[in-house]
């Protein structure tokens, strides 16, 4: 069935304004992902970042949701992905010199790892958040779900755009809201550890209903982690200048 046959069902638009709130609700931590990674880059190349960092962002998450269900059923998936998020969490809390040497800022090369960093933290953060999307998709016309998931999730694209560029004036104004980014995006790698199937069952018979303590747990790591990366790096730049 085409599009204009699919637009004429009310079941259509019912599922497609589902998947649009799920969007807005979900892309909140994607957004500040975005702005970090791309708030040390010339202005010009924030908004290249931004664009194509979003755009590729939700290309990905309508791959993932065709996959979501069964990719979530692998143990130890989300584990790595927990991991992944500290290390790109504490890396974003560098300051500017020291992202410069990592290759995230300054020319192409900025623009593009500014890039990787963004696909590589909402594939990390995706794998729950696309199960809702496939959830509402589900509750449309059979024959229109993979329509309404492109549709659905490429009208969120401006609304991740805004965000994050919402997101780099404020880090402008108050460059505290770069350590609570970067503790978000922490407390959203404890929120996956603990629900990863190879340790699921196991964690809630021994600890019970602790997954925000453990979730708050991961978001100090991260800053602290991140804290004490940029004032090593901060000593050894100045060693190595006196030296």
């Amino acid at each position: 069935m085409d599009l204009m046959a699919l637009v004429g069902e009310p079941l259509f638009w019912k599922s497609l304004v589902e998947i649009i709130i799920v969007n807005i609700i979900l892309s909140g931590d994607n957004a500040v992902v975005i702005a970090l990674a791309a708030r040390h880059l010339p202005h010009k190349q924030q908004k290249a970042a931004i664009f194509w960092g979003s755009a590729a962002a939700i290309v990905l998450r309508v791959v993932l949701t065709l996959f979501a269900v069964n990719l979530l059923q692998f143990p130890y998936l989300k584990l790595v992905g927990a991991g992944l998020l500290i290390w790109i969490g504490a890396k974003l809390l560098l300051p500017e010199e020291e992202d410069e040497q990592e290759g995230v800022t300054g020319d192409g090369k900025g623009l593009f790892g500014a890039i990787r960093t963004i696909l590589i933290a909402d594939l990390v953060m995706s794998l729950d958040n696309v199960i809702a999307v496939a959830a509402a998709a589900e509750t449309g016309p059979v024959h229109g779900r993979v329509t309404l998931l492109i549709i659905g999730l490429g009208l969120s694209i401006p609304l991740i755009i805004v965000g994050s560029q919402l997101l780099l004036k404020l880090m402008e104004r108050w460059p505290v809201i770069i350590t609570l980014g970067a503790a978000l995006l922490g407390f959203v790698a404890g929120e996956m550890a603990v629900t990863d199937p190879a340790i699921e069952e196991w964690f809630h018979s021994h600890f019970g209903h602790l997954d925000y303590v453990v979730s708050a747990f991961f978001a100090i790591l991260v800053v602290a982690i991140g804290m004490t990366w940029a004032k090593r790096l901060k000593k050894r730049k100045k060693a190595h200048g006196h030296g």
